[in-house]
């Protein structure tokens, strides 16, 4: 079997069982697991998997860019957003990360709703000065210009003098045993940040993201408290999650 058709076995499986593993592959392809070690390298090299210990995973689907990122699954992000402001109340101190669906979710607030944001976002933060009852704290740094957030030590600084009610969590990436994960270093850092300062970690993920992973580690995924996705919960995909203790949603 040539190196290319190797290849596209390796990718259609990949998106059939979402993950893939060095023995497996081995038997399926008549190959060495050595052999398949650097198919699956040089695959990961042009970004189409995320190479983990003993096989592969999918990256999260997507662009990364914010301008993009706006229009991208904008029905099933606005699903989301709807069933996250059911968990907001009046008193609460919420962090907002730089997502586009906590972005969604600050379009979508009560007038009436009166809680204190922090976020380093500044397109939340322009969205939410023209809401009456909303506080918002902004944290400074240096611009993350492909996410409009900061980033820096001076972000993480600022986000550690918290102790808030609920963290709104933009998810690139969730899976049971690599965690959260994120494609960009810094902002990988000061969403580690935003969790550690906060109770309850809301994680907001469309459900191509659940099962993929990407380069950098933010937290374990036991860690989330609950999940909202753009499918109606009790889902036979969705156990997994549901047997750490995390509420699906």
């Amino acid at each position: 079997m040539l190196k290319e058709e190797r290849f596209k076995v390796i990718l259609d499986r990949l998106v059939n069982d979402q993950k893939v593993y060095l023995a497996g592959l081995s038997a399926l392809l008549n190959v060495s697991e050595d052999t398949v070690r650097r198919d699956i390298k040089e695959l990961a090299d042009q970004g189409l998997l995320k190479s983990v210990r003993g096989g592969a995973v999918p990256h999260a689907p997507g662009p990364h860019h914010f301008r993009d990122r706006i229009s991208h699954d904008k029905d099933q992000k606005q699903i989301i957003a709807n069933k996250a402001l059911s968990f907001l109340k009046d008193g609460q101190v919420v962090i907002f990360d730089g997502g586009t669906s906590a972005m969604l979710i600050a379009q979508a607030l009560p007038k009436d709703l009166r809680i204190t944001v922090v976020t380093n976002s500044f397109p939340i933060a322009s969205l939410l000065e023209e809401h009456e009852f909303v506080e918002v704290l902004f944290a400074g740094g240096r611009l993350l210009k492909n996410s409009f957030v900061t980033i820096g030590s001076d972000t993480i600084q600022f986000l550690k003098k918290f102790r808030a009610d609920i963290c709104l969590l933009g998810i690139c990436s969730i899976h049971k045993e690599l965690g959260v994960t994120g494609p960009d270093y810094e902002e990988s850092e000061v969403k580690r940040t935003m969790i550690q300062s906060s109770r309850e970690i809301i994680a907001l993920a469309t459900a191509e993201k659940l099962e993929t992973a990407e380069a950098f580690y933010i937290c374990p995924t036991e860690r989330l408290s609950v999940i909202i996705t753009d499918q109606p919960g009790g889902q036979e995909a969705f156990k997994t999650y549901s047997e750490l203790g995390i509420q699906m949603v």
